[in-house]
């Protein structure tokens, strides 16, 4: 069973930077979208940015210009750069593995992200 792991969370200023990351258990990236996703308290839980096994990445608008989604494909790790954080980026952030073929979907246990002054 692949597991994913996120860590990186935490409490910031606005203005500042956090840099989530999320760890597979094994090596899944050429079979899988990997997403993060998040979900605030009252809120449906959202598309932050993705990644695509060609390379290819998505982010939701809110986040276009501060956020950047990246993969290490040998240590199997996919890493959230979160820069400029606003108040309205707090939420629990959650790692996703959507499987191309199956249509399975992994989800980490997520880790919280405050920005607050």
């Amino acid at each position: 069973q692949v597991q994913l792991v996120e860590s990186g969370g935490g409490l910031v200023q606005p203005g500042g930077s956090l840099r989530l990351s999320c760890a597979a258990s094994r090596s899944i990236f050429s079979i899988s979208t990997m997403g993060w996703y998040r979900q605030a308290p009252g809120q449906q839980r959202e598309l932050v940015a993705a990644f695509t096994p060609g390379g290819s990445t998505n982010y939701a608008g809110s986040v276009k210009g501060r956020f950047t989604i990246s993969r290490d494909n040998a240590k199997n790790t996919v890493v959230l750069q979160m820069n400029s954080l606003k108040p309205e980026d707090t939420a629990v952030y959650y790692c996703n593995a959507a499987f191309i073929m199956s249509r399975q979907q992994l989800w980490g246990q997520g880790t919280q992200v405050t920005v607050s002054s």
